[in-house]
């Protein structure tokens, strides 16, 4: 009986230690994962949001990890793959219109604008112009805005994947309809 408690003591406290334990990795790591959000980033404002997201990331995928391999490694992919997904996403963002240079709204770029509140405004109008959409472009667009591949948004909202190629692509030239009148 006094072995079973003890038993459920340490199993309550697996998560706690495990929870410390990849904290005390991420400081150790903390300097070589800001080195490279600095590197990928090239300033560092954008490396220090990297390296906070890296973290956050790290954190919440923590049962991921395998006890005994190369967390470092293991840290830096993770970053890597922020950083891309971070960089797709811009990129289709710009992709909205197929001339981001008739409307400076949708050209951001968010590694060289500091100030953060032209990026916000911007999204405000994008929220704003896409709440107009119909609701069978809106959710589509707005999961590819996000991130998500054609192949994924179809599987999710049960639609040939052809059809939400095409509501993304109407819900695209709507926006930059909209964007021209408003400009």
């Amino acid at each position: 009986m006094k072995y079973l408690k003890e038993n459920e003591i340490a199993m309550n406290q697996l998560p706690l230690k495990k929870e410390n334990n990849i904290m005390s990795k991420i400081n150790k790591v903390t300097p070589a994962l800001q080195s490279y959000s600095i590197l990928l980033m090239k300033n560092e404002f954008d490396a220090n949001d990297l390296y906070q997201d890296t973290v956050l990331s790290i954190i919440s995928k923590s049962e991921k990890y395998k006890m005994d391999t190369n967390f470092k490694a293991w840290a830096m992919t993770i970053m890597r793959n922020i950083f891309i997904n971070n960089y797709r996403r811009r990129k289709r963002m710009r992709a909205i219109l197929n001339e981001p240079h008739n409307v400076p709204v949708l050209n951001l770029d968010i590694s060289t604008n500091l100030n953060g509140g032209e990026s916000r405004m911007a999204y405000k109008e994008l929220l704003r112009m896409l709440s107009k959409l119909p609701e069978n472009f809106k959710r589509p667009f707005w999961m590819f805005y996000k991130g998500y591949q054609y192949k994924e948004i179809a599987e999710l909202l049960g639609v040939p994947l052809g059809t939400i190629k095409t509501r993304i692509f109407f819900a695209r030239r709507t926006l930059q309809t909209m964007y021209k009148q408003a400009g």
